[in-house]
């Protein structure tokens, strides 16, 4: 039973590292009708810190693209919660 348990953890743990690395995230679901605006979700990033340059929307997240502390970045939030869920940006 203790096999079973640990190779389950495992797996969860060895999936769930593969996803982060190769930069999948997700936005969940949320129907178009519970989206924040793009100017609530610019209020937002303006506040985290971002230069604005772009808002788009892509795969079921809003993608900023902008700058944040001397670096271009492409940040990714959840449409209705504005959170953020990923970043790529310039080493």
């Amino acid at each position: 039973m203790k096999k079973i348990i640990f190779a389950a953890l495992f797996a969860t743990a060895a999936f769930g590292s593969a996803a982060l690395a190769e930069g999948e995230y997700s936005c969940g679901n949320v129907p178009k009708e519970k989206w924040m605006t793009e100017d609530a979700l610019k209020a937002k990033v303006v506040g985290m810190g971002f230069e604005v340059r772009q808002i788009k929307m892509e795969d079921g997240c809003y993608e900023v693209y902008g700058i944040k502390d001397g670096k271009k970045v492409e940040a990714l939030f959840n449409p209705e919660t504005g959170v953020q869920v990923g970043v790529e940006g310039d080493d």
